[in-house]
């Protein structure tokens, strides 16, 4: 035979050995990580079978949860009616009311009124008082206070100028509450309001001198 068949022999000899060794290997590691795979597939049946008392526990929690959701839902709109029932939602969950509620689909549809916003008659009362309050520099019928957005730059823009830009010449707020121990000054101008800090003065009251 001549020494180039010899060659190309063994050649083809050291291929063919070659490729039974990767082919070994790989059935070996195979063989191994399917026996890491058996292992944990019997460690996730455990876990399966330990949960399973746990998985009707919270069946029951959901299903319960659903009919409460139910019940408030109905009691809500039985006591302030759909479309306040809607506003209260808004107030307290700014983008609820798009979601409207789950028993009434028309909720939907209604226009939510502002319920539950933060400055409401009283700020308007203390404003008549004399009180600086946010009102008395702007009116509340703007964007909600309670806009996830934007609810803080909304709510500074409620105030006068000054308390945005110059609250370092604010005069000292008193201090109030049952164990406070400074409470509500006297004032020093009786039956006369005196001007506040960026608004104008008010006209003094007519005494009934002539």
């Amino acid at each position: 035979m001549p020494a180039a068949g010899v060659v190309m022999m063994i050649v083809v000899a050291l291929i063919v050995a070659a490729l039974v060794f990767i082919l070994v290997a790989t059935i070996m590691a195979l063989m191994k990580i399917t026996r890491g795979l058996d292992q944990a597939i019997a460690g996730v049946r455990g876990i399966i079978e330990k949960t399973g008392p746990v998985n009707d526990v919270v069946n029951t929690i959901n299903r319960n949860l659903d009919a409460g959701v139910d019940l408030l839902e109905g009691l809500l709109v039985k006591k302030a009616g759909l479309r306040d029932a809607v506003g209260l939602i808004e107030g307290l969950y700014p983008g609820a009311a798009r979601q409207g509620l789950r028993n009434f689909p028309e909720s939907t549809k209604v226009t939510a009124p502002r319920i539950a916003e933060v400055y409401t008659k009283g700020t308007l009362t203390l404003a008549r008082l004399g009180r600086e309050a946010p009102v008395a520099g702007a009116s509340p019928n703007g964007p909600a206070l309670r806009d996830v957005e934007r609810g803080s730059l909304t709510a500074r823009l409620l105030y006068p100028e000054i308390r945005q830009s110059r609250p370092e010449h604010m005069p000292r707020s008193p201090i109030i509450g049952t164990d406070s121990p400074v409470r509500y000054e006297p004032t020093e101008t009786p039956g006369v309001r005196p001007r506040m800090p960026g608004r104008t003065a008010l006209a003094e009251p007519q005494t009934g001198e002539s």
